[in-house]
């Protein structure tokens, strides 16, 4: 396995360890996989796969069966699967007790059941990639909806990830499209990761920020290749996307890569399973809210903090009320939420007092971290432009009060400090939502 980073005390005071073996990215590295089942002392796998993926399945089996590797499989057939209880379920009472691997086939919403189901039963855990479509294939975490709610639930990372150039480079369009787009998150994620550490005290790795944005740069610098299925270009998004799960990994949170744009599309996809609104993979929900949130900030950028501004808003905001939003908004979902806010007491008076106070001291760092690490929306724009995305709320189904309710939402779907809280922190969380245009 590469070594990112040095294994050695950081200057950020922690030792930076991902539990990945290896990666193998190139093309034809699915002919690797009996290699690696034999190195993990596996003689059974479980193949787990759904059915988008068909040609990739018939691939696996064509390698296993020429090494003559018995193995067992479940396939999703359903066409609209969903990482949740019930497909944990499926996946659980499929398994063939007679196997001592989980090897999946797919991408995010496989790779989240094959992690969970693998870290359930203590087996080794292999995922031969897909679609270079998103940024978990080396976290250790499953995003699952979990009552209702989008959760990041403690699993495992894979011992290998597989990522064949000739099967990713294949994969339908908007899956390139979304791994660009989860990739162009990481502008966000840093630089709130950035803001949080001089807000709240939370830890921040200077050594883990700079390889998301070097993996981030490759990925933008080979974009105008994506469209053409360029080997160079999806292999550099694939590679990126690997990387940010690693530096997940590093830094032992998320904060490395995803942002309150990625609040957005977990909010889209909550409403979507309570109410049947439309849903969109997750990358390219998250390049047109990566594309929303740059322009908030930019709007953000030309308030001063007022203290009494806050102060007022403070006074004036009604948590019950405010719950009731959240039940008619996001329904059964906003439980979860509201319950996270009794533990945590954000809205606490002496609390926001002393946020404000390190905000309004650290004003000016705050705006060069936004200027160092956002580029303009209309960079952003044409980024997505240049893959085939017009970035545009209305392409994902979504209208503006949706879009302003969803930023406020964004505020308490995780114990995490980002852009929708630092506005309720200064007074503006109303005003900058009627920015969304």
């Amino acid at each position: 396995m590469k070594n990112y980073l040095p294994s050695e005390p950081c200057p950020c005071g922690r030792s930076h360890q991902a539990a990945i073996l290896e990666t193998v990215v190139r093309p034809g590295a699915i002919r690797e996989l009996p290699e690696w089942i034999s190195r993990l002392g596996a003689q059974k796998p479980f193949l787990l796969a759904d059915a988008h993926t068909r040609a990739a399945i018939d691939a696996v089996c064509g390698v296993l069966d020429a090494h003559q590797i018995p193995y067992s499989a479940h396939i999703f057939e359903d066409p609209h699967l969903e990482p949740d209880e019930r497909a944990a379920g499926s996946a659980v009472m499929h398994f063939d007790t007679g196997c001592d691997l989980i090897v999946a086939i797919g991408s995010g919403v496989i790779n989240d059941i094959g992690k969970l189901l693998s870290s359930r039963l203590n087996l080794g855990y292999i995922i031969v990639a897909t679609a270079p479509s998103m940024d978990g294939y080396a976290s250790s975490t499953s995003s699952m909806a979990v009552d209702g709610l989008k959760v990041s639930l403690n699993t495992r990372c894979a011992d290998v990830i597989i990522g064949d150039i000739s099967l990713l480079k294949d994969a339908p369009l908007p899956m390139l499209q979304a791994g660009l787009g989860d990739m162009l998150a990481k502008y966000v994620s840093i630089a709130e990761w950035r803001i949080a550490h001089l807000i709240t005290g939370e830890y921040y790795c200077e050594a883990v920020a700079r390889l998301v944005r070097d993996a981030l740069k490759r990925c933008i610098s080979r974009a105008e290749g994506l469209k053409a299925r360029e080997e160079e270009a999806v292999s550099a998004v694939f590679e990126g996307l690997v990387v940010t799960g690693i530096a997940m990994s590093y830094a032992g949170v998320s904060r490395p890569a995803s942002g309150v744009e990625h609040y957005f599309s977990h909010i889209w996809d909550m409403r979507g399973l309570e109410f049947g609104t439309p849903v969109h993979l997750h990358g390219i929900q998250c390049a047109v809210a990566t594309l929303t949130a740059v322009r908030l900030y930019e709007k953000l950028k030309t308030f001063t903090p007022d203290r009494g501004l806050a102060e007022a808003g403070v006074r004036a905001f009604d948590p019950d009320a405010w719950n009731r939003e959240l039940r008619d908004f996001l329904g059964s979902a906003a439980e979860a939420m509201i319950r996270l806010e009794e533990k945590e007491k954000k809205y606490d008076l002496d609390r926001h007092a002393a946020r404000f106070e390190r905000i309004a001291s650290h004003w000016d760092e705050i705006l060069r971290i936004l200027d160092e690490e956002l580029p303009s929306s209309e960079t952003i724009l044409g980024i997505l432009e240049t893959i085939g995305l017009d970035g545009s709320l209305s392409s994902l189904g979504v209208d503006l009060p949706t879009a302003r309710r969803t930023f406020k939402a964004t505020k308490d779907i995780r114990d995490k400090y980002v852009l929708s809280r630092l506005a309720w922190d200064l007074g503006i969380l109303d005003p900058l939502a009627e920015e969304i245009c």
